[in-house]
C-alpha cells in the first residue's frame, strides 16, 4: 500500500506550491492571499525514484480561536494523523516565527517522523535564515525552493531515510502487446470521475461528507468555504468513484477578485475532466439562472448530467417542487431530453443512495455503444417516418449511420451532399428518435453529417447484428 506524506505549516509558506511540484500538476491553488487552501488535497507524488501519496493541508493558525480557524486546524490534524510522515514547511526568507514554534511543539507531541522543509531558499539570505530551523527541535532542515525546483534531491534523500518503502519497484520486462492491452483496459475501466457542482452554499461539501461517511470536507454556514477542486477516490458498491468537490460558481459579472477567478477556473476544469456532473441545487430556491448556465456548460462539454435537489426535507410541497424543477429543465435544457432528477437531504442522508444509483445509470447510458446493425435499422425506420428535407433543390439522402465514439454517444450520418448541413429541426428529430429508441434519456447525443458511401462491407454489418 502506498505510504502517505502530509505537508504542514502556517499559511503562505509555499505548501501548495510544493504539492504541485511533487504531483507535477496545478491542482492546488497558489495565490499571495494567506489561507487559500482549506480542504485536504491528495495526489500521487513522484520524486526521483520515490512514489507516495502527498496531502496538502490548510495553514495552521493555532493561536486563533475563531470558529472557522478551529475547523481548519481540525482538518489539518486529521491529515497528519492519517500520514506516516510530515513535511513541516517554513518560509526561510521570513525566518522562524512564534507560530512556527507553536506548530513544532504540536508536531513533537504527534510522535510521527517530521522533516523540516525550509522553502524559498533560492537566495543566500533565505539560506542564512533557514538554519535557524534547528531551534525547532525537529532535526536538520532541508533547504529547497518549491517554485524553482531547487533542493528536491536533498528532500528525496531525507524522505528515503525516514520512510523506507517509498521506492518505485523495478518494472520487469514483459510482452509489449500484453502490457499495452492492460494499459488500454485500465483506461477503459478507470474510475468514474464525479464532479459535484453548483452555486455557493448549496451543500456540495456536506454531500461529499455524507457519501464518504466522514467529515472529510470543511463545511459551515459561510459561503465559499471550498476553493480547490478536491479529488477523493472512493468505492460505491464495487464501482471506483473519483469524487470531485468544487468551489461554488457565481455569475461571471459578480466575480471581481483574482482568487475567486482561480477557484472558478478550477471548477470549470473539473467539469471538463469529469465523466458525470451532479448539479446540486437548493430545493428551497431551485434552478436559478446561474444553475441553468452551469447545466448547459456540462452538456456543451459532452459530460453526463444529473440534477440533484438538496435540502428536500425543508420543502413544504415536494410534488409541486419536483414538477416545477422538471418543467424548467425541459424548457431550458434543450440539449438533453428527460434530464435525471434526484431529491435528497445531505443533512439526514435521505435520498443519497438513490442519487448514486442515478449517477451510475446515467454514466452507463452515456457510455453506451449501439451495434451498427441495430443503429441502421433504427435509421431506416426514422427516415421512413420523416424523410430528410430538401437542400439546394435536392433531397438529402442519408445512406448509413455508424457510432464513432461514446461518452457522449456520437453518430456519423453518411449522406449524398457533402456541403449540406442537416436543418436544426430535423437534427433534433433524429436525436429525439435515437434517444427514445435506445432508452438514453438524460444523455446528450451528437450527430454529424458526412459525405461518402457506406464505409463498411455488408459482412461487417451482418456480424454487428
Amino acid at each position: 500500500m502506498r505510504q502517505t506524506i502530509a505537508i504542514i505549516g502556517r499559511p503562505n509558506v509555499g505548501k501548495s506550491t510544493l504539492f504541485n511540484r511533487l504531483t507535477g500538476s496545478r491542482r492546488a491553488l497558489v495565490h499571495d492571499t494567506p489561507g487559500v487552501t482549506r480542504d485536504r488535497l491528495e495526489g500521487l507524488a513522484r520524486l526521483f525514484d520515490l512514489e507516495f501519496t502527498v496531502v496538502d493541508t490548510a495553514g495552521l493558525e493555532l493561536g486563533m480561536r475563531q470558529q472557522l480557524s478551529d475547523r481548519l486546524v481540525a482538518q489539518t490534524l486529521k491529515g497528519i494523523e492519517l500520514a506516516e510522515l510530515g513535511l513541516f514547511v517554513i518560509d526561510a526568507r521570513v525566518g522562524i516565527t512564534p507560530l512556527d514554534e507553536e506548530i513544532a511543539a504540536l508536531l513533537r507531541r504527534q510522535q510521527k517522523p517530521v522533516i523540516v522543509v525550509a522553502n524559498k531558499c533560492e537566495a543566500r539570505a533565505g539560506e542564512a535564515e533557514a538554519f535557524g530551523a534547528w531551534s525547532l527541535g525537529l532535526g536538520e532542515p532541508v533547504l529547497i525552493s518549491a517554485e524553482h525546483g531547487i533542493g528536491l534531491d536533498l528532500l528525496a534523500e531525507a524522505i528515503r531515510a525516514l520512510l523506507p518503502g517509498t521506492e518505485i519497484p523495478p518494472i520487469e520486462a514483459g510482452d509489449a502487446a500484453v502490457e499495452e492491452a492492460v494499459a488500454d483496459d485500465a483506461i477503459d475501466n478507470g474510475p468514474i470521475s464525479l464532479a459535484i457542482i453548483g452555486r455557493p452554499n448549496v451543500g456540495k461539501s456536506s454531500l461529499v461528507n455524507r457519501l464518504l461517511g466522514d467529515e472529510r470536507q470543511l463545511t459551515g454556514p459561510e459561503p465559499g468555504l471550498t476553493r480547490d477542486a478536491v479529488m477523493i477516490d472512493w468505492q460505491w458498491r464495487g464501482r471506483h468513484i473519483r469524487l470531485v468537490d468544487t468551489a461554488g460558481l457565481r455569475r461571471k459579472a459578480r466575480i471581481s477578485e483574482n482568487l475567486e477567478r482561480l477557484t472558478a477556473s478550477a471548477s470549470l476544469k473539473a467539469i471538463r475532466g469529469c465523466r458525470v456532473a451532479v448539479l446540486l441545487v437548493d430545493a428551497t430556491q431551485p434552478l436559478e439562472k446561474q444553475e441553468l448556465v452551469l447545466a448547459n456548460r456540462v452538456l456543451d462539454e459532452g459530460r453526463a448530467l444529473v440534477v440533484a435537489a438538496n435540502k428536500w426535507d425543508l420543502v413544504p410541497s415536494p410534488e409541486e417542487a419536483a414538477r416545477e424543477i422538471r418543467q424548467r429543465l425541459a424548457l431550458k435544457l434543450s440539449q438533453v431530453k428527460q434530464a435525471p432528477l434526484a431529491t435528497l437531504s445531505a443533512r439526514t442522508g435521505r435520498g443519497v443512495d438513490s442519487l448514486m444509483r442515478t449517477v451510475i445509470e446515467t454514466h452507463d447510458r452515456w457510455s453506451t455503444r449501439i451495434p451498427t446493425g441495430r443503429l441502421n435499422r433504427w435509421l431506416a425506420e426514422a427516415l421512413v417516418r420523416h424523410p430528410p428535407p430538401m437542400a439546394q433543390n435536392r433531397r438529402i439522402k442519408i445512406r448509413y449511420a455508424t457510432q464513432v465514439s461514446t461518452r457522449p454517444p456520437t453518430i456519423a450520418l453518411f449522406a449524398n451532399k457533402p456541403d449540406s448541413e442537416l436543418p436544426g429541426a430535423y437534427r433534433r428529430y433524429l436525436e429525439a428518435s435515437f434517444i427514445e429508441a435506445f432508452g438514453l434519456g438524460g444523455v446528450t447525443v451528437r450527430m454529424a453529417l458526412r459525405h461518402g458511401d457506406n464505409p463498411f462491407h455488408q459482412g461487417d454489418t451482418e456480424r454487428s447484428r
